[in-house]
């Protein structure tokens, strides 16, 4: 029979891509991991890792025994909160959200939840999407509200099962500049109308794809300012560091002396959606959450202009 242990241990080294780094994040020492390895391949009679100085990488036999791994870990997640629920009897979820999506989308829609499903309690977790989703695969949350620009889901594909993704909204980029720039008067803008000018960010995700944006304008962006933060983003914006690309979703609560301009087409945009895995455990509590999410993203579409 196959240790869970074992299988906890590869998923880490997975993750972390060597024996070091997974021994440090599972507080053993780099030994008793390799030993955990060794002793798992014994156990198969193949080779899960294969191993170099650059590190250790999967084998194939590696990769469908870390699939099984979260898969194992999704149901040990579940099983412990369900036995949780026998002692409260109340329906528990777990909801990981990015900053903006959760400020715009949630509140609304956790009211709409809490009232169609009384009993139910729910736990927040603030998450970037690439951290998300990984973490619905594995169990320890029930719905990822998370984004994603062009290409596939951020993350990678992982192993396990992949979750089930519901969109919601596009929300697209817009440029923000002062409100006495030159340019703050058009209706729209094409990126490569700034190619000479500084630039502040809010997220290190939206630096990529502006430089990919800006490459294909045939300039690079002089970035003078980056931030975690679009409201600081924002405020720096205002106090004349340069303008800054901006999702919609995060140009409230307004700044004086900010002019918001939309990206001319085709416009960059996050897709925003909810990942979920399909796990039967409290699944009339996720799918009216769902709905509510989607009533909330619908509202956000037809709000008035301005």
């Amino acid at each position: 029979m196959i240790d869970v242990q074992r299988l906890r241990v590869l998923r880490a080294v997975a993750e972390h891509g060597s024996f070091n780094r997974a021994a440090a994040a599972l507080r053993l020492t780099p030994s008793a991991v390799s030993q955990q390895v060794a002793a798992l391949e014994r156990g198969l009679g193949t080779q899960v890792v294969s191993r170099s100085t650059r590190g250790v990488t999967l084998t194939r036999a590696g990769r469908i025994m870390v699939g099984a791994a979260e898969s194992v870990a999704a149901e040990l997640a579940h099983a412990q909160r369900q036995v949780g629920e026998l002692a409260t009897g109340r329906t528990q979820l777990t909801v990981a959200t990015f900053t903006s999506g959760g400020r715009l989308l949630l509140p609304g829609a956790l009211a709409e939840l809490t009232a169609e499903h009384p009993g139910t309690v729910v736990h927040i977790r603030e998450y970037e999407p690439e951290d998300s989703l990984p973490l619905v695969r594995q169990g320890a949350v029930d719905l990822a509200l998370a984004y994603h620009f062009d290409g596939p889901l951020p993350g990678g594909p992982g192993p396990g099962s992949a979750p089930e993704w519901t969109a919601l909204m596009d929300d697209p980029l817009h440029v923000v500049l002062g409100s006495g720039h030159r340019l703050a008067s058009r209706d729209t803008l094409d990126i490569a109308e700034l190619a000479g000018e500084t630039w502040v960010l809010g997220c290190l995700k939206t630096e990529a794809y502006l430089r990919r944006y800006a490459g294909r304008a045939g300039f690079a962006p002089d970035i003078r300012a980056t931030t975690t933060d679009y409201f600081f983003a924002r405020s720096l914006v205002a106090a004349g560091m340069g303008v800054s690309l901006i999702p919609s979703v995060a140009l409230t609560p307004e700044i004086p002396g900010l002019r918001t301009v939309p990206v001319s087409r085709p416009a960059p945009a996050r897709h925003i959606g909810a990942a979920t895995l399909g796990h039967p455990r409290a699944r009339l509590q996720l799918e009216a959450l769902i709905r509510a999410l989607r009533k909330q993203a619908a509202a956000w579409r037809e709000r008035p202009a301005g």
